[in-house]
């Protein structure tokens, strides 16, 4: 029988390889997360230990890939949570429009297959259309990235099933998507977003740059220093009376407190210090 201390060690090796192997800050997962995760990947493989799927791992490269993807699942569908938008599109939009950016930076932090980056667009096309301003839309400059390429691929495409929508209010539906499934985002949409490849944990937008993140229903894979860690760098990022927007499911705790000012709780919506 494996001793408890020899399967620690021999997943302190495996997360270090993986780490090593394709800079996935994987040590930063939440234990219990990171650990069924493998264990479904394990299964999938028929391996025993993880030594064993180590082992795996050095053999077969390709399996990195299905291992990041199982590590970076994120089911998610447009305008989730629609009080949350509500809520951007009233208060947010308007205030940043209206202040003195040759560019409005907005960050989708963390945008899994483009749900949410759409989701965004939607609000700033349809916010500028309803002010007969629609023109402007070369202001708006949305940024949406993630770990995951095969994710990032599928949202740089712009089709989704019927499912993805459930939420979307209808005058956007039928404004900005196609009727038919799968339903293929109109280029009005596309044309706003860029996506690109970028860990949380490594990689951020330039100091000061931002004037909207939103991160939602990400934060709650990583572990509470990790967390610290992002937060940090999301008020770096954000410019003076920036606006952050995380999950339903998150908080801003301890001494990340001190980085924002809470705006509403119930839709999580913050905002860096002027």
């Amino acid at each position: 029988m494996i001793s408890a201390e020899r399967i620690a060690a021999d997943f302190s090796a495996l997360t270090q390889q993986i780490v090593s192997a394709r800079g996935v800050a994987v040590n930063s997962y939440k234990r219990s997360c990171l650990e069924r995760r493998i264990a479904a990947r394990m299964r999938a493989r028929g391996a025993e230990s993880y030594a064993s799927y180590a082992r795996v791992l050095r053999e077969d490269p390709a399996e990195y890939d299905a291992l990041i993807d199982a590590l970076t699942i994120n089911v998610t569908h447009l305008f989730r949570d629609t009080e949350v938008w509500e809520g951007v599109a009233e208060r947010v939009l308007p205030d940043l429009w209206a202040g003195n950016h040759a560019t409005i930076n907005t960050w989708v932090a963390g945008c899994a297959s483009g749900e949410e980056a759409y989701t965004v667009a939607a609000l700033w096309h349809r916010f500028l259309e309803a002010r007969g301003e629609v023109g402007m839309t070369s202001r708006i400059r949305i940024t949406a990235t993630d770990l995951d390429p095969d994710a990032l691929a599928l949202a740089a495409v712009g089709e989704f099933p019927r499912e993805s929508l459930r939420d979307t209010p209808a005058d956007v539906r039928a404004r900005y998507f196609t009727p038919a499934a799968p339903h293929v985002a109109a280029a009005e949409l596309r044309r706003m977003i860029t996506f690109a490849r970028g860990d949380l944990l490594a990689t951020a937008q330039p100091p000061g740059s931002v004037h909207l993140i939103t991160c939602r229903n990400v934060l709650i894979y990583f572990d509470k220093p990790s967390q610290d860690a992002v937060f940090r760098r999301f008020r770096e990022a954000l410019a003076p009376g920036g606006y952050l927007v995380i999950g339903k499911a998150e908080a801003v705790l301890g001494e990340s407190r001190l980085l924002f000012d809470a705006l509403d709780h119930q839709i999580r919506l913050f905002r860096r210090p002027m």
